[in-house]
């Protein structure tokens, strides 16, 4: 019997010593608490250098793209400006009339006349002067055409230039030529040199447009052309009116997207003094 009742308390004083061991693990974990806690933190602040690291490259791609793409302006499209301005100048100078164009005055028809003077011009000088010949007035006759902010012209070779005239806010801004050519008068034209830039989509509407809708071509490139001046000149006084309250400002070349990061530190004083 006394055996019994020693084995009884031994198994009592185990049960016990089972029980006062599990209730003493939860408070073992208690410790490791503040460090989940923190390795969290650690990888908030992880993320955050990895964003500004990206940020950064992401800022130099856009410094090396723009660089690019000034050089590639300063260079050869510079030159082609140069030369097409001067062609353009002299015929405008040697004009003998300029019709102005309103509404639908500018029309497939009147493109049509253009193209087919143009290459009566060329085939007239192609053929051999003939002394007996009485020069006529109507050949020699230099139009012009201006329609909204286009200016069309006939060139030498059976070619045809439009200049285009952008503004902004009421204010004159840059000039952009396109020159069009076709080898006959029933034959497609194709866009033979442009100073158009280069991030514009002109090889695209060409092969969408000029050989189905020469007239809807000529205009879409002006409504194009006038699209980006306007956002660039939007950007711009962006820039200059809040440029202290933008933190980082991006934006695509042709300005179609544009990013930027506001300072809220700036914009919640200004919300407070209005």
């Amino acid at each position: 019997m006394e055996s019994d009742a020693e084995e009884s308390l031994k198994k009592r004083q185990k049960k016990n010593s089972f029980a006062a061991d599990s209730s003493r693990k939860p408070l073992e974990l208690i410790p490791f608490r503040p460090y989940q806690v923190m390795g969290e933190v650690n990888f908030i602040q992880e993320e955050d250098v990895r964003l500004e690291s990206t940020r950064a490259r992401f800022s130099n791609v856009l410094k090396r793209h723009g660089a690019l793409a000034e050089r590639l302006a300063r260079d050869s499209d510079k030159m082609i400006f140069e030369r097409l301005q001067k062609e353009f100048e002299a015929v405008r100078a040697s004009q003998t009339r300029e019709v102005y164009l309103d509404g639908e005055e500018w029309n497939d028809g009147l493109l049509a006349t253009i193209r087919e003077r143009v290459h009566m011009e060329a085939d007239r000088k192609a053929m051999p002067a003939d002394p007996n010949t009485v020069p006529s007035n109507h050949a020699e006759e230099n139009i012009t055409y201006r329609a909204g902010n286009k200016v069309i012209c006939c060139l030498e070779g059976a070619r045809i230039g439009i200049q285009y005239e952008t503004s902004f806010a009421g204010e004159p801004c840059e000039l952009y030529h396109c020159v069009l050519e076709s080898k006959s008068f029933l034959e497609k034209m194709t866009v033979l040199e442009h100073t158009i830039p280069f991030f514009l989509p002109i090889r695209e509407a060409e092969n969408d447009l000029l050989s189905s809708n020469a007239m809807r071509f000529i205009d879409y490139i002006g409504e194009l052309l006038q699209a980006y001046v306007d956002r660039r000149e939007q950007v711009r006084l962006i820039k200059e009116l809040y440029g202290n309250q933008i933190g980082e400002l991006f934006h695509s070349l042709p300005y179609h997207m544009i990013e930027f990061v506001l300072d809220d530190f700036d914009w919640l004083q200004s919300d407070s003094q209005s």
